[in-house]
């Protein structure tokens, strides 16, 4: 069955131009689309929760309230919802803020429509954290290349994770998966689940997201 995707953007011709994309590749049906992050709550609301989006795709810079915000306010009420934000500028200061709020990815408006349908199953399928590569480069770059953050030995410390999983943090940071991180280390992916589920548990949290999330709000890595 075809993904149920909301998109919330103030521009209506990239809301035509997406929604014809996704729509003609048999993988997404559009719930509804809105203009700003205001316009979305209003119709998500008057919506019984069998109609709901699984995934919103969530436009960052809007006028009367932005993705940000509208993200922050719909995440608590609705929390199986799954939220991609999409945007023009990899801005530091906002894909903080997106994270935080409780943005499930952070992708790129340049990116093609068939990325975004694999941004779109990552989320549903696998609970993952996508971001387009550039994204990905440049928020590991804040996190070790800030001479004023915390030294590596004190994060590690702080978080309670080794060295290895803190690596292996870095890279699922990064969007690699099991596979990848292992061809990376040099060890088996059986080994990459084993140091993941133990990052889980001394993290107390039980998916990719939530890990991602607590490394970049706490600088751990």
């Amino acid at each position: 069955m075809p993904y149920k995707l909301a998109l919330v953007d103030d521009k209506p011709h990239v809301l035509a131009s997406l929604s014809r994309e996704l729509t003609e590749s048999g993988m997404a049906e559009i719930v509804f689309t809105a203009d700003n992050g205001d316009d979305f709550l209003k119709k998500l609301n008057a919506l019984p929760q069998s109609k709901h989006p699984q995934v919103v795709l969530m436009d960052v810079d809007m006028p009367v309230m932005n993705g940000i915000e509208a993200v922050r306010n719909s995440s608590s009420l609705y929390p199986d919802i799954q939220y991609i934000m999409l945007t023009v500028f990899d801005d530091d200061d906002k894909l903080f803020e997106a994270l935080k709020a409780g943005a499930h990815g952070y992708l790129l408006k340049e990116e093609r429509a068939d990325v975004i349908l694999r941004a779109t199953e990552e989320v549903i399928e696998k609970r993952g954290a996508p971001m387009s590569p550039r994204i990905a480069r440049k928020t590991l770059k804040m996190l070790v290349g800030d001479p004023v953050q915390k030294t590596e030995e004190n994060a590690i410390s702080a978080s309670g994770l080794s060295e290895r999983e803190i690596e292996i943090l870095k890279s699922m940071v990064s969007g690699l998966d099991y596979r990848q991180i292992g061809e990376k280390l040099f060890i088996s992916p059986n080994t990459v689940r084993n140091h993941i589920s133990k990052i889980y548990d001394k993290l107390h949290i039980s998916s990719k997201t939530q890990a991602v999330k607590l490394a970049i709000k706490n600088r751990w890595i």
